[in-house]
């Protein structure tokens, strides 16, 4: 693909528009950095609703890697090339609604790609586009570095030290922006920004998201299907109100007495490593099958005998919060597409440490203290979002006590905010006809989303365009012992490269590889890896050692 250079011919071609102000200008034949400085400046301003607020030339950087973070990957700033950085603003409608912010960088050097990024949790915050994108190897060049326009938004809000991330929710511009308005709206803006930057549109236009990013990926494959030829979607929270109110009952259930310490949390994964583990042939402290795991694995058998109590054993309180959250969540009339119910969790994982929003239980569901109301700093993140959301979102009333919150109360607002968040429609055919290629990735350790709402997704395409067809255009893997954000086993892959390369070559991705690697500049080594197997298939132990991928092989 052309190589492009930000020229100060683009940028008198743009402003002036005409063959005679082009001629004069490559005249000058300017050096590089000076033409793109140049260029890049010219791009402030702005007609309508949309203003550039700043465009700087930012300098090539190094590669850095934090003390500390509250993700492996996010520990890493990788090296970036020369790049314009661009920052700029959409003015809301409603005079009370913020702007959607956003920013778009432009390296010197263009692929004639691009790519967004998509956010997290409730957003809020600036999605910069300078990251690494999710799953991505530690060691590998950024998209940015490779030559990849990079942008992304705040989605239309911005979250305040102190106050709930659900607050936005009370109003409806804002509402609608996060549901899926303004990712397309930047999406439109960046494209505009590299014509005018570049003297042309991009050639492909890619898309990489995680959790809620995962789902304003399948949003755009299913509301905005001609805007993108590559999406990846990792652990996505489609069927966003069934998520909401499973993860607020599974924190109800664990007020008080139901409650599990983080000792409790440890034997029972301990327990389901011993009685799934070595299922696949291996002995490798890793469930390979979470699936079959499910079925085998018998919480009952940890209770406590009567008149017993302590950290080796749970009470029936402790044993009926668990059997909760792996159990469906049944909502009393339908919500958008047809969908009733939201899939309870899995097993495996429980006991991955807790770092912010890397690890188990306890960051997710039970957090260091029993459920607050309102939710507490110490709480499972499940909680401190699912109760937020019924208040700000489904009630609309943020001083309403959660534990009397009745579905059936609020039935019309649920159906409006299913219509706008569930990214569960699965006619993708517009998305397929048009040359769309998408990949899926479930982490079978989550605990903050259920894996099994995306199975199950991907299963409802299959069912609606056939499996063969689908088979064309999408793909589903799953990780076993990975948690959200990708911690507990073997997650790191460079889906990047895959998406491009069945895009641009037809080169239809099988099983893959996934690496669990230090966090330690430069070498980034590879302490374990497993084949990424296309489900429904689980990597099953053939021979040798259990920290090489070519050890397993892919099947049912």
């Amino acid at each position: 693909m052309e190589t492009m250079t930000l020229t100060r011919a683009k940028l008198c071609a743009w402003l002036v528009g005409t063959a005679a102000a082009l001629s004069a200008n490559v005249a000058l034949a300017a050096t590089l950095t000076a033409d793109a400085e140049t260029v890049c400046k010219g791009l402030i301003g702005g007609a309508d609703a949309v203003k550039i607020d700043s465009a700087t030339l930012q300098s090539p950087s190094q590669l850095t890697v934090a003390e500390r973070g509250p993700t492996p990957s996010g520990r890493i700033t990788p090296a970036n090339p020369a790049f314009c950085k661009v920052l700029g603003h959409i003015d809301p409608t409603d005079p009370k609604a913020p702007p959607i912010r956003f920013q778009v960088n432009l390296p010197v050097e263009w692929n004639g790609r691009s790519l967004q990024y998509g956010g997290g949790g409730f957003n809020g915050v600036l999605i910069t586009g300078l990251a690494l994108p999710p799953a991505y190897p530690f060691d590998k060049p950024s998209p940015l570095a490779r030559g990849f326009v990079t942008y992304g938004t705040d989605s239309g809000h911005e979250t305040r030290p102190g106050e709930p991330p659900q607050v936005f929710a009370l109003n409806d511009e804002a509402f609608e922006n996060f549901a899926h308005r303004s990712y397309k709206r930047v999406r439109d803006v960046a494209v505009a920004l590299m014509e005018r930057a570049y003297g042309k549109k991009p050639d492909r236009m890619y898309f990489m998201g995680s959790s809620e990013g995962g789902r304003e990926g399948l949003t755009m494959a299913q509301r905005y299907p001609d805007d993108f030829d590559g999406i990846f979607a990792r652990v996505p929270v489609i069927n966003w109100v069934g998520l909401q109110h499973a993860g607020t009952r599974s924190g109800l259930v664990t007020m008080g007495a139901g409650w599990i310490n983080p000792a409790q949390v440890k034997l029972v994964g301990e327990a389901v490593r011993a009685a799934c583990d070595k299922a696949d042939g291996s002995d490798d402290a890793l469930v390979q099958n979470p699936v079959a795991c499910k079925a085998a694995f018998k919480v009952d058998a940890l209770r406590c005998a009567a008149g017993q109590s302590g950290d080796q054993c749970l009470t029936d309180a402790q044993v009926k919060a668990i059997e909760t959250l792996h159990a469906t969540y049944k909502f009393p009339f339908p919500l958008a597409n047809g969908l009733d119910d939201y899939p309870g969790w899995g097993v495996s994982g429980e006991d991955i440490p807790a770092v912010g929003p890397t690890g188990g239980w306890v960051s997710w569901w039970l957090g260091t203290a029993p459920p607050a109301q309102p939710p507490a700093p110490n709480n499972g993140i499940a909680w401190i979002y699912g109760a937020g959301g019924i208040q700000y979102v489904f009630a609309r009333d943020p001083k309403l006590d959660v534990t009397t919150y009745k579905v059936e109360e609020h039935k019309a607002r649920l159906l409006e905010v299913s219509k706008l968040m569930d990214s569960t429609d699965p006619d993708l055919s517009r998305f397929r006809a048009r040359g769309g290629r998408l990949v899926m990735l479930e982490h079978m350790a989550d605990y903050a989303q259920s894996p099994y709402a995306g199975i199950r997704y991907f299963e409802s395409v299959e069912r609606k365009l056939g499996k063969a067809e689908t088979a064309e255009f999408a793909r589903l893997y799953t990780a076993p012992g990975v948690d959200h954000v990708g911690s507990g086993a073997p997650a790191n892959v460079d889906m990047l490269s895959v998406l491009v390369d069945w895009v641009e070559k037809g080169k239809a991705p099988g099983d893959l590889e996934v690496a669990e690697q230090k966090v330690e500049a430069p070498s980034f080594a590879t302490l374990r890896a497993l084949p990424l197997c296309r489900w429904p298939a689980w990597p099953h132990y053939k021979s040798g050692p259990v920290t090489e991928a070519a050890s397993f092989t892919c099947a049912p």
